[in-house]
């Protein structure tokens, strides 16, 4: 089996503004790739599907030039590379060498769409941006153990979940091709981005320049060891989480024993956030036999924090095998070795005692309320499977402040204030065509999380008249009055209902800052 050749030398961000223009002027952009290749052939790509774009790029604009070349990693003529970008330029920097009157490029340059509509560029190893990085072991090569990623599902995930708020500084921890730094840099001051393997920050230092993004402070090394005792208002990091029999590649595997690495990761970095300051991470971790996979989360997570896990998906440990085996191309090789090192994995997981692999997201938030013994710390840990809207930063940081919300107000205080329907929530009735009354009432999101929660026919009422003008207390008694019900009883037992309406989003608290303003709700209308 061959493996992937890793250039000696990465190119150089000496002229990337100039580079960067000529990218602009062609189209080379999310958008203009949409335009140029149509909808079936970029979804083809992402699918490692090249084909269909090479039979859309067989004309010589300067675009289709730029797309095969930088994007599929085909050859093009000396004189169509000179008429789509400053060629003496990048043969000097190293973007792309000539080659027997051809020219090719040396890394791959993915157009990446900025939330905010900005036009950025990941540069990463060749092959490993072509789909979104889907894997680097693919076409029969096998990966090389310091291979630098693309942009992939993951790393827009976590762009995703992230809390945008103007900070201070932010840490990107495990960098690889600076994606987060990228995003990070649009709100945060100082950006910090380390990574065990150098490759990646110079890679992180390319896509910084070629997106016209502000410098990082780039650091060398594992975990937290390179930024010593400092302390940052944003941590995010997409870590090696793969957890493997110790195969060595850089980019997934965390070089610890199953899921030590996201715990050490996560129980590290309490100590290392500022008094409000967010830590978001993507993570694996084991299902262990005897031991309930949600206390084991609970465990990571750090004194003087607050926290929020999802897990997303469940592997056995066969598919989760099988999985990182076809990433890293093991399964083009010989059948033997692949079936040995098959064993090797199963090996390890029965060793642990290890039936299945969680996937999903962790976000701690330091509270000095907690960490001081005031509060309680709020710990969720929660499974959600299904489809969500990103991005989900605004969503995240409401949960924490609807958590602090309900920490702050017992009963007798829930029923006092007053609150709004959070928007686009409908309701849905579930019984028996023709029947007179619904069996149960299901009040479900169309944003963020999209959750759907069943309530009765009190809960139901009291939702729907919640605008923010009446207290809890009122509404209650109003309803109690036209059912023929105790308000007493009603008022008694309905805050635990309000309760968990709230804390999922379903209600909005009107603050002060937000009697004036319905917007202001609860912190987020998201």
């Amino acid at each position: 089996m061959s493996t992937t050749s890793l250039p000696s030398a990465l190119p150089v961000p000496a002229h990337a503004a100039r580079l960067r223009e000529a990218l602009l002027a062609a189209d080379f952009t999310a958008d203009g790739l949409l335009d140029l290749l149509g909808a079936p052939a970029y979804a083809a790509l992402a699918r490692s599907e090249t084909v269909p774009a090479l039979r859309a790029t067989r004309g010589d604009t300067p675009l289709e030039t730029l797309v095969r070349l930088f994007l599929l990693q085909e050859p093009v003529e000396d004189g169509r590379a000179a008429a789509a970008l400053p060629l003496d330029e990048a043969l000097a920097d190293g973007w792309v060498v000539r080659e027997d009157g051809t020219v090719r490029a040396t890394v791959d340059v993915r157009p990446y769409g900025g939330p905010d509509g900005e036009d950025w560029f990941i540069v990463s190893d060749l092959g490993c941006a072509v789909g979104g990085a889907g894997g680097s072991g693919r076409n029969g090569r096998q990966a090389d153990a310091a291979v630098v990623l693309g942009v992939g599902g993951a790393s827009t995930t976590l762009a995703g979940i992230t809390v945008r708020t103007p900070v201070s500084s932010a840490l990107d921890l495990g960098t690889g091709s600076g994606i987060q730094a990228l995003h990070a840099a649009q709100h945060a001051t100082l950006v910090t981005a380390t990574d065990l393997n150098p490759r990646a920050l110079d890679f992180t230092r390319l896509t910084l320049a070629l997106s016209g993004a502000r410098e990082a402070e780039l650091l060398t090394g594992s975990l937290f060891e390179p930024v010593d005792g400092d302390t940052y208002d944003l941590i995010v990091s997409n870590p090696p989480f793969v957890i493997s029999p110790g195969t060595g590649l850089t980019y997934r595997d965390g070089g610890m024993s199953g899921d030590d690495l996201c715990r050490t990761l996560v129980r590290q970095a309490g100590e290392r956030l500022n008094d409000g300051g967010y830590a978001q991470f993507l993570a694996n971790w084991q299902h262990v036999e005897g031991e309930e996979w949600q206390e084991r989360l609970r465990s990571w997570v750090p004194s003087g924090c607050d926290a929020w896990i999802v897990q997303r998906e469940v592997q056995d440990i066969t598919q989760y095998t099988e999985l990182w085996l076809r990433d890293s191309g093991d399964h083009h090789g010989d059948p033997e070795a692949y079936r040995a090192a098959y064993d090797r994995w199963l090996d390890a997981f029965e060793a642990g005692k290890t039936r299945a692999v969680g996937f999903g997201w962790i976000t701690l938030r330091r509270n000095e309320a907690v960490a001081s013994g005031a509060v309680e710390p709020s710990i969720v840990v929660e499974e959600w499977p299904h489809p969500v809207e990103q991005p989900l930063g605004p969503t995240v940081r409401a949960h924490f402040e609807r958590q602090d919300y309900l920490r702050g107000h017992d009963d007798a205080a829930l029923l006092a204030d007053r609150f709004t329907l959070a928007p686009e929530v409908v309701q849905e009735q579930v019984g028996l065509p023709g029947a007179e009354d619904p069996e149960h009432v299901v009040l479900r999101q169309n944003r963020g999380m999209r959750r759907a929660t069943r309530v009765d026919h009190v809960g139901a009422g009291f939702a729907g008249v919640c605008d923010g003008t009446l207290s809890a207390g009122r509404i209650l008694d109003a309803i109690g009055q036209l059912m023929g019900e105790d308000p007493v009883v009603l008022r008694d037992r309905t805050p635990q209902a309000i309760r968990l309406l709230v804390e999922e989003g379903f209600l909005l608290p009107v603050t002060e800052a937000s009697a004036d303003d319905p917007s202001a709700a609860g912190g987020s209308r998201a």
